[in-house]
Order: structure tokens, then C-alpha cells, then sequence
């Protein structure tokens, strides 16, 4: 299992995970989830029995890639966050869960172990942007076509799922939460061979941004 890499502040951060969790309906507002899962089942993906919902996956699959293997052209990114615990501190970088669509409809959980999530080769110190944490601003290009742009205040806090890992034993080094996702605009295509995904900080201007091509396997000789 290859270590992630974090340029924090010009030292480089190196941590081995250990624990990968996938938040899910992890909006702020879990009135507007419910709509969500609502117009999800409708398209046959199964509703959870609980919001917000938490996906173990695989650690492998967290990962710093520039190109993402897949088997057929229904898959697509997600921009997220990604919370990342060190021996002494938490990070924050930005994140992309690329999925399975044709997998998700059977299970959401399936479709997590489908795909890597993908993060950030930078990353901040969460205590260094938290005060004002609700401003930063995610944004994220399928095909050169923006898709998703919101702000960290639509989604539930770094704090609230580092008090939910503490109660699960979870809140250890080695353990790195991806947020859930914002909307995605309808008329994009998400099933681009490209995908970016930008965390900014409009204090400072500064952006964390993780990005991959998506390359389609040969089809299997089977």
C-alpha cells in the first residue's frame, strides 16, 4: 500500500491509510437530502435506511492518480472534500469519489469499492482555515465543463465527522474521510474522460485542486 503525499505549507506530509470512509447524504440540510434520495430512487438506486450514511472502503483506493482505469463509460467523479488524520494533526485537500453508476443502482456501498477516491497532492492544516471554513468553495469540471460548484457550508463540517469518528474508535492516524458530495448540474455530461475538482480559500486565494483522465480498459477475454 503506497503512502499519500501532502504538500502542507511547503513540508511535505507523508501519511499510510490505514481507514477510508465514504460520507453519503452528507448534505447540511437533510430536508434537501431527502428530496435527493427520493429523486435517486426513482432512477433505481436504493434509498439508505439512515442519513447521513458512512462507507467503509477499501484503504487502497484512496489515492493520488493522474489517470483512472475504468470498464465502461458509465462511471463519474464527485467533488469532495477529504479530512486526512496524521500522527499529530488533521488535513483538509479536495477530494474526487469516482463511481460506478451502473454499479451504484444495485448498491451504493458496491459502487464505492468500484472506483478510488481520488485527492489533492496539497492540503491545509484543518485548524488553519476552520474559523471561516464555510467559505471555501468547491468547484468541479467533467469535460472542461463545470458540473458542481458550491461551498463547504452545504455540506455537514470536518467537526461533525470528527465527533462521529471518535465515537466509532475511527478518529486515529491513518483514517481519511471523504464528505459527500454537492449537486451536480443535470446538463453536463458527468461521463467525461476528464475530471478536476477545485478546493479554494477566497481569504487567500489559495486552491487545492486534484484532477485525472479516465481511461476505459480493454474490454475483458472472457
Amino acid at each position: 500500500m503506497f503512502p499519500l503525499r501532502f504538500d502542507v505549507a511547503g513540508r511535505t506530509v507523508e501519511v499510510a491509510v490505514t481507514t477510508l470512509l465514504n460520507a453519503g447524504y452528507a448534505g447540511r440540510s437533510q430536508e434537501d437530502v431527502a428530496a435527493h434520495v427520493a429523486e435517486l430512487a426513482e432512477l433505481g438506486v436504493p434509498a439508505p435506511t439512515r442519513t447521513p450514511c458512512l462507507y467503509p472502503v477499501a484503504p487502497y483506493l484512496a489515492m493520488q492518480a493522474d489517470v483512472v482505469p475504468v470498464q465502461h463509460g458509465r462511471t463519474s467523479g464527485e467533488a469532495e472534500w477529504a479530512l486526512v488524520i496524521t500522527d499529530d494533526d488533521v488535513l483538509l485537500t479536495a477530494a474526487c469519489d469516482h463511481t460506478d453508476r451502473e454499479l451504484e443502482v444495485h448498491g451504493v456501498a458496491w459502487s464505492k469499492q468500484a472506483g478510488p477516491d481520488v485527492l489533492g497532492r496539497k492540503a491545509w492544516r484543518l485548524a488553519d482555515v476552520e474559523g471561516h471554513l464555510d467559505e471555501l468553495t468547491l468547484t468541479a469540471w467533467a469535460g472542461g465543463e463545470k458540473i458542481q460548484d458550491g461551498t463547504l457550508a452545504e455540506l455537514l463540517t470536518p467537526r461533525y465527522w470528527l465527533d462521529e469518528l471518535r465515537s466509532r474508535d475511527l478518529a486515529r492516524p491513518g483514517t481519511v474521510l471523504i464528505s459527500g458530495t454537492i449537486p451536480m448540474a443535470s446538463e453536463v455530461d458527468q461521463f467525461a474522460d476528464t475530471w478536476r475538482v477545485d478546493l479554494t480559500d477566497p481569504r487567500t486565494a489559495d486552491t487545492i485542486t486534484c484532477s485525472y483522465t479516465v481511461q476505459r480498459m480493454p474490454d475483458p477475454v472472457a
